[in-house]
């Protein structure tokens, strides 16, 4: 193997991705002065490139982009930047990390092994060869395996079928009808997408919540940082870590940003189902009557986030328009359980039921019988092995763009700890080691 950087193959830290988070941990370990490797599966911020559709936007405002020493300096702070302009803000911080990094590059294994001195390591095997540190963060996120059910090989074969991360635009698909499979973020957008474009649609839906895009004469994000959501760490959440495994709220920042309601697509001709179960040998869905339930929960955390900023303003006597109550504009007339697959035309199904983890290379006992990784903050039970960049490891932000920076700077500076222990040294006795942060957690 032919090792980067003067012919390394040991560091005190070695980064696991080279996404958002992976890049971010990599400037605040270069802060500290702290020699670290970050591998790469195919090419920094690749995701971002080439998992989203071409109409593709964030659904936060842009002032939430706050990655280190990368904030968001644009002229419209409050829009959503689209699909070219995100991986033109990602490029720059890229060039500003500066991250020393190889491409192109898998992590096969990841195992504690016995160092010198009696002090243990790790050893990093890739496919194109083995890396030891003293230290390992996995920050290759959370979403790897694409869901797709195993009732997709009943459909017939003239049924072309994708996931939410192949698909690209209207055009990709054959003419006919389209089923969009789950309405979480991407199921949501992805179905407006395709009905914008004016193909019918179809709509298996499921138990995701919605919000508004703007209530009471702002932005609902706008509200939630004064209100100090972003903030709340999931030990303080009601739910707990129980948060993490929550369907995000649909809405939109397309054109500016508005909010996605289903039952308004109905009233255009957009077809709408409940959860589905099966496929008939007639080549007939079968649904679960259960759209109504689903649609009223998803209005019902979209009235309930409302009133909790209806709350905030009257407890702080801030002006601002009259409070509303969104009412349903359709409702369904009954509970349709079956659709032919023939009779409804449909040509093409999009999945859009999300990700499961895969992190059966990392050897190590820090995961749950889901397969999800236990920690606190992103430090596992295993002293040296962290996580990063995973939905609410934290706070609310950090899978995105607006926390993981705060994440990144707590780890860099549990590695640096770690580090100065290892060394036989302490840090300044007047800062608080992350350590003493987590037990007071």
């Amino acid at each position: 193997m032919s090792y980067p950087f003067g012919g390394r193959s040991h560091y005190s830290v070695i980064v696991v991705g080279g996404g958002q988070a992976g890049l971010s941990l990599s400037h605040c370990l270069q802060q500290r002065g702290i020699d670290h490797l970050v591998i790469e599966k195919r090419s920094l911020v690749h995701s971002w490139r080439t998992q989203r559709w071409d109409s593709f936007c964030l659904v936060t405002p842009n002032w939430q982009c706050q990655l280190p020493g990368w904030a968001y300096d644009g002229d419209d702070p409050h829009g959503f930047m689209v699909k070219d302009q995100i991986n033109g803000w990602l490029a720059g911080f890229v060039a500003h990390v500066k991250a020393p990094a190889v491409e192109g590059v898998t992590v096969e294994r990841v195992t504690r092994v016995p160092g010198a001195g009696g002090r243990e390591r790790f050893d990093v095997q890739t496919d194109t060869g083995s890396y030891t540190a003293d230290q390992v963060v996995v920050a290759s996120g959370g979403y790897h395996r694409p869901i797709v059910p195993r009732l997709a090989e009943k459909l017939p074969p003239h049924v072309v079928q994708y996931h939410s991360a192949q698909y690209r635009n209207p055009a990709q698909l054959p003419e006919g009808a389209v089923l969009v499979v789950g309405c979480g973020q991407s199921g949501a957008q992805i179905a407006e997408d395709l009905h914008l474009a004016g193909r019918k649609v179809y709509v298996a839906t499921g138990d995701a919540p919605r919000c508004a895009r703007f209530y009471r004469g702002r932005e609902v994000v706008d509200w939630l940082a004064d209100m100090k959501y972003y903030d709340m760490p999931v030990t303080e959440h009601p739910l707990r870590e129980g948060v993490r495994d929550n369907t995000n709220h649909y809405v939109t920042g397309r054109d500016g940003g508005r909010d996605i309601d289903l039952r308004r697509f109905a009233l255009e001709g957009m077809e709408l189902y409940g959860l589905l179960t099966g496929l008939g040998s007639d080549g007939t869905l079968e649904f679960q009557p259960n759209l109504r339930e689903h649609l009223d929960h998803a209005d019902g955390v979209y009235n309930r986030i409302n009133a909790s900023i209806d709350r905030h303003i009257e407890a702080r006597g801030i002006e601002a328009p009259p409070p509303s109550v969104y009412t349903p504009v359709w409702e369904p007339p009954e509970e349709r359980t079956r659709l032919n697959l023939a009779e409804a035309g449909i040509a093409s199904v999009l999945w859009c039921i999300g990700f499961s983890p895969d992190f059966e290379w990392v050897d190590a006992p820090v995961f749950n019988g889901r397969g999800a990784p236990v920690h606190q903050r992103g430090v596992t039970g295993v002293p040296g092995l962290y996580f990063l960049g995973l939905p609410w490891l934290h706070t609310w932000g950090s899978g995105r763009f607006s926390g993981v920076a705060r994440d990144a700077e707590f780890l860099a500076e549990a590695i640096e700890e770690r580090k100065n222990a290892a060394a036989g040294s302490q840090p300044d006795a007047q800062e608080e080691p992350a350590a003493a942060q987590l037990r007071a957690a």
